[in-house]
């Protein structure tokens, strides 16, 4: 009897030893990003066109996005990391754009991709936003990746990437702020 009484105790602090304790989030992470959150993956891109039904590469400026330019871009996002790239061909060579996502699709007019996609819609900064700015090599080519330590939250994601004449303003009162929409990608889930 004694025997099995010390093998129920042995089994009780053994179940107690493999206890998993969840760790805390990182400041900034939704306690309901977990490890069983869906993957989130946007795409979009393809040779700018002129503002169209269902055009999902759209150009507003052809002096700065000239003709049989191009541009893909993905956004992932897991539990607690959000990655976005964009792969730019054929734009001005030598030069640099700002790049953003925004919160709606694409549209006949620059502004119909409202504002900048926020994080948790407190402040323009690289950190709180998706900023992409990328300078263009002598081919018009340019690559650009960013990673935030923040997960997309499903049922509010971005929906475009906006091309902007100039780099982003990184400080003071027009921090966020890159000049004119020059073309703009509307992205869909994958």
């Amino acid at each position: 009897m004694r025997i099995l009484g010390v093998l129920a105790a042995v089994a009780l602090l053994c179940a107690g030893c493999g206890e998993q304790v969840a760790a805390p989030h990182p400041a900034g992470h939704s306690p309901s990003a977990g490890p069983s959150a869906k993957a989130i993956r946007l795409a979009g891109g393809g040779t700018f066109v002129s503002p169209a039904p269902r055009a999902s590469a759209v150009v507003y400026d052809t002096t700065l996005v000239p003709p049989g330019a191009s541009v893909r871009v993905t956004v992932e996002s897991g539990a607690v990391l959000a990655t976005a790239r964009l792969v730019a061909k054929g734009m001005l060579h030598s030069r640099t754009y700002g790049a953003h996502l925004h919160v709606n699709p694409c549209g006949f007019k620059p502004e119909d991709a409202g504002p900048h996609y926020q994080h948790s819609h407190t402040q323009a900064n690289a950190e709180n936003e998706v900023w992409l700015d990328f300078t263009t090599d002598v081919r018009g080519d340019a690559i650009a990746t960013t990673t935030q330590d923040w997960a997309l939250v499903p049922g509010r994601l971005p929906r475009s990437l906006v091309i902007h004449a100039k780099p982003t303003q990184t400080t003071g009162a027009e921090a966020g702020s890159a000049g004119p929409r020059v073309a703009c990608v509307t992205l869909t889930e994958r």
